[in-house]
């Protein structure tokens, strides 16, 4: 037996220890980033206009192709020391070999347009990347025909694409601007004969195409007929077409032009023959759907309370920035009425507030002449409820509070109403059926698993049943007729738990728990899909976000916001849907 010992016991294995330093690459390039700049070991220098750019051919040629191929190929330059490079910003040149010795680059608006194309020449991928990126949260009415142009010069084939769909969504506010004037009518062409412009009607259409003629008359009277054409006249009104359209002298004195009007005329007074006169002129642009964007409002970050403000779009699965807040709130309250978002409160990071912000997503505005609530207070929950908002619990700097407020937007005014039988703050606030629900939250001592509602007919709460888990600065949210609690704050600890309340039988049901612990977590609904934003995992500022999936019971991560983000609001707002992610 001792000869099947020897062929099948394993003989022991060395001790062994892999390292794998973490700190090594980081200071290595710290080093070579020093040699740099002290010119030691350089051996080559690029020279663009008078700047000379000292620099390691190896280095180089690790970050970028177009030097890889010019150092490892047969041309004259990989035997050069001095490389002359032309047709490039020798400023956008230096700060690109700076990203080679260490992976930073700053993208702003003074830079990009050099920053760009001396990206596309060193083929350096990530940085267009970054430029695009930076170009489109840029994106406005007044700027966005000069970038879809930068974009198409440069071949960044995503930015394109995505400025010619913001062209597209805010026509209204494009067609105003001093760059649609200046169009060439190539892209003019291209733009109203887009399936997907998004018009109240086709008035607003003629009336962009004869402003941009009358714009500059004596060049651009002869290129009526060809511009005309892509109208869709006969989509206007009878009353526009005979009072507005054939009554214009450009019209009426444009052979092509009288055609257009005519064959618009024969389809609105013959609608038997309708049938037969389709095309492209009588085919009505991509119909305007309602979808819904998630807002992402505040918070904290990075050690300070933020104004900034994000929405997402579920079926584009991108975040973008749109205006910030005139003040910085964390613990601040949010909540949609009439298609208008409100931030209630919330503590700056030095006091707390009783202002109140509105933002209309159709202008990007924030206003603040909305009425301020009677305390300060942050933590508070916000829901609305039979057109009116309401603000509940929170503290106020000197207690946690049991009031409740709500606010008539007509009249501009908050009124007290019956208050809860319980002290919260770090509230979740929902409305399910018709009554406002108020779960969870901390008394000022401990967080809660209670849970009561209001009935505003009776201007009553009254207790429901208890969470199983006690939970403050929670997340809730109305899904599938059923009330979800997530994440939140024991007394120990963070929480990825997450619960929901069946009204019918006055109980609640654990569900499967999030991939991340989460207090000061927003939860929302968009599109069906209910999402879980940000928050505090115990460690770190969460800009993550996971939608919860009833099918498979669980939980997937689903991208991630710009901004981390603890105590920020979330609100859903509905907007058109043909690429609504692309406004900003």
């Amino acid at each position: 037996m001792a000869g099947v010992h020897q062929v099948f016991d394993t003989p022991p294995q060395p001790a062994r220890y892999v390292y794998n330093s973490e700190k090594h690459p980081r200071e290595t390039l710290e080093m070579i980033s020093v040699l740099r700049k002290h010119r030691e070991l350089c051996d080559v220098v690029i020279v663009v206009s008078d700047t000379k750019i000292f620099a390691h051919r190896i280095v180089l040629s690790a970050c970028s192709p177009y030097f890889r191929a010019m150092f490892t190929g047969e041309l004259a330059e990989s035997r050069q020391t001095e490389i002359t490079i032309r047709d490039i910003d020798e400023r956008a040149m230096e700060q690109l070999i700076d990203f080679a010795y260490t992976s930073v680059v700053t993208v702003e608006e003074s830079n990009v347009q050099t920053l760009l194309p001396a990206a596309c020449l060193l083929q350096l991928g990530e940085i267009q990347e970054a430029c695009c990126e930076f170009l489109k949260r840029q994106l406005d009415p007044s700027n966005c025909l000069g970038i879809r142009a930068f974009a198409d010069t440069h071949s960044c084939k995503e930015l394109l694409r995505v400025a010619d769909k913001f062209t597209q969504l805010n026509f209204q506010q494009v067609m105003e601007s001093e760059e649609f004037m200046l169009l060439p009518v190539g892209q003019l062409i291209e733009i109203i004969g887009s399936e997907e412009l998004n018009v109240r009607t086709e008035e607003q259409v003629f009336a962009a195409c004869i402003a941009w003629v009358k714009y500059n008359l004596v060049e651009r009277r002869h290129l009526i007929s060809q511009v005309i054409q892509h109208v869709r006249l006969p989509l206007l009104t009878p009353k526009f077409l005979v009072g507005t359209v054939s009554s214009d002298i450009l019209i009426r004195s444009d052979e092509a032009c009288r055609d257009l009007v005519d064959e618009a005329k024969n389809y609105l007074l013959l609608p038997q023959e309708r049938p037969l006169m389709q095309g492209p002129r009588t085919r009505p642009r991509k119909p305007i759907r309602c979808g819904e964007v998630l807002f992402a409002v505040g918070g904290w970050c990075s050690g300070d309370a933020i104004a900034s403000v994000e929405r997402y779009d579920p079926q584009a699965g991108e975040w973008r920035m749109v205006a910030a807040m005139s003040k910085r709130r964390c613990g601040v309250g949010v909540a949609v009425l009439d298609d208008l978002l409100y931030a209630v409160g919330g503590h700056d990071g030095s006091s707390y507030l009783n202002s109140i912000e509105r933002y209309d997503p159709q202008t990007n505005q924030w206003s603040s002449d909305v009425a301020p609530t009677s305390t300060c207070r942050t933590s508070v929950g916000v829901a609305v409820l039979d057109g009116y908002l309401y603000a509940v619990g929170g503290q106020d700097g000197v207690s946690c509070l049991n009031i409740v407020e709500r606010y008539e937007p007509h009249a501009n005014r908050w009124t007290r109403v019956a208050s809860m039988s319980t002290r919260r703050l770090g509230v979740a606030v929902a409305v399910l059926g018709s009554y406002l629900y108020a779960v969870g939250g901390s008394d000022g001592t401990s967080p809660l698993n209670t849970v009561e509602r209001y009935d505003p007919r009776m201007n009553k709460w009254t207790p429901v049943a208890p969470m199983g888990t006690r939970r403050k600065h929670l997340g809730c949210s109305v899904f599938n007729d059923m009330l979800y609690a997530v994440g939140g704050r024991d007394d120990q600890t963070e929480l990825s738990s997450a619960e929901r309340y069946e009204p019918a039988s006055n109980t609640w049901k654990p569900i499967v728990a999030m991939n991340s612990r989460r207090s000061g977590v927003g939860l929302a609904v968009v599109n069906g899909q209910l999402m879980a934003v940000g928050g505090f995992d115990g460690t770190t500022y969460l800009k993550t976000v996971e939608v919860y999936d009833p099918d498979s019971k669980s939980w997937r991560m689903c991208g991630n916001m710009n901004f981390r983000r603890l105590g920020g609001g979330v609100g859903v707002v509905k907007l058109p849907q043909s690429d609504t992610h692309l406004w900003t």
